[in-house]
């Protein structure tokens, strides 16, 4: 760890996790203790919202997903 709290992650974990230049890392504390993960956009499923027809009825869309 650097002075300024940094820390080097070796790329065989980086590519294993998918974290890129820019990501950001949530460590979390466990009774076994402690986990490092990709921090996950709570938004990331946004840009689906709406993308169905909203006047078609959960149940037809998914007779038509199934092609019946």
């Amino acid at each position: 760890m650097t002075s300024k709290g940094q820390v080097t992650i070796p790329i065989e974990l980086r590519n294993k996790i998918g974290i890129k230049p820019g990501n950001y890392l949530e460590i979390k504390e466990t009774e076994a203790g402690y986990v490092i993960q990709k921090q996950v956009d709570e938004n990331c499923l946004e840009k689906y919202v709406g993308i169905l027809n909203n006047t078609a009825a959960s149940d037809k869309v998914i007779k038509e997903l199934r092609g019946e």
